[in-house]
């Protein structure tokens, strides 16, 4: 039986870092590396290799993502498997969905541990990975499984994913989905898959996101006793700061403290500007509350809402409707799909 051509592409992270002199974890590893801590992978799968880069996923750009998912786009692979770090994973697994339209499967993994420490989790993560790639369950769904995160052995929606601890082994979770499928044994579980509308909705409008201009989002988050300074310099910028777009992390189903209401109606005249909850992501209320801070007052005013996404896709899909050209109506639109 032939075996899968899987294609394994890393950037860097935790999970390619080595010891310098001093102790300290430096970024060295290539996928070269990587592949060849984990011999098993020969019994599953045909695997190549390539560096892409060697960066920490903090250090991570959108252009970088952007020119990842059209190498992803060329490859002639029975499945791609993308290593990096755990800081952004929840970000740039989410973008990779939004431009890579593949019928293979696609999946981004990492580690939370070094390859220095007692039982780094990096083979792991990377054999489980390929095992998702080559089972016959992932590899006929691809398409309705969209891009995925493997990590400990579960399988994770791109849309869903969530980095939930900084320094946890089980650091990664769908809080609002749960996982996909399960790894048990040599086997791999089907659990569930995702509802996608939304996905292919936003696709469909995005078609010209990889060829564009780079488009700044600032990311706001507000809590207790906000006063709204940033907001404030936001506004009254004459090229506002360089931002092209905010995502608003916002209280409980989509509010703003009082005092800072007015700000956020007059930014959202100036700048596309979404509202997404601080609270992981989760649909968010639309004609519950009154009073010139609440979601009804916000949404009447001009406020693009984020459904169900987390402020920080939120902010991936925003600079991605940016990037493409769209105005700020097909931005609420795509957005409203969400939930």
């Amino acid at each position: 039986m032939t075996r899968p051509r899987i294609k394994v592409l890393a950037l860097g992270g935790t999970i390619a870092t080595r010891p310098d002199a001093s102790g300290a974890m430096q970024m060295g590893l290539g996928a070269d590396d990587l592949v060849a801590a984990v011999p098993a992978l020969a019994a599953l799968a045909e695997v190549a290799a390539e560096t892409v880069s060697k960066v920490g996923s903090h250090s991570l750009g959108f252009d970088q993502i952007h020119a990842l998912a059209a190498r992803i786009a060329a490859l002639d692979a029975d499945g791609v498997i993308v290593t990096q770090g755990t800081d952004t994973l929840e970000e740039t697994a989410f973008l990779l969905d939004l431009l890579v339209d593949r019928d293979i499967p696609v999946i981004v993994t990492a580690a939370m541990r070094n390859p220095a420490l007692t039982s780094p989790d990096g083979p792991g993560n990377l054999l489980a990975a390929v095992r998702v790639a080559c089972d016959p369950w992932v590899r006929a769904h691809a398409a309705a499984l969209g891009v995925m995160a493997v990590m400990l052995d579960e399988v994770y929606s791109a849309g869903d994913v969530q980095k939930t601890h900084p320094t946890r082994l089980d650091a990664f979770a769908s809080p609002q989905t749960g996982p996909l499928a399960a790894l048990v044994e040599d086997r791999v579980v089907p659990l569930a898959l995702p509802v996608r509308d939304a996905m292919t909705a936003a696709r469909a409008r995005l078609g010209a996101a990889a060829g564009g201009k780079a488009a700044p989002v600032a990311l706001c988050w507000l809590g207790l006793d906000e006063p709204g300074f940033m907001i404030e310099a936001l506004v009254d910028h004459r090229d506002r700061l360089g931002y092209r777009g905010v995502v608003l992390g916002a209280m409980g189903g989509g509010h703003v403290p009082e005092r800072v209401a007015s700000l956020v109606v007059r930014l959202a005249a100036l700048l596309p500007t979404v509202v997404s909850p601080r609270a992981s992501g989760g649909p968010m209320l639309r004609q519950t509350y009154g009073g010139p801070s609440s979601e009804i007052a916000l949404r009447k005013a001009g406020l693009i809402w984020g459904g169900r996404l987390h402020p920080l896709k939120a902010r991936v899909l925003l600079e991605t409707c940016l990037r493409a050209g769209l105005g700020r109506d097909a931005i609420a639109e795509v957005f409203d799909a969400f939930g």
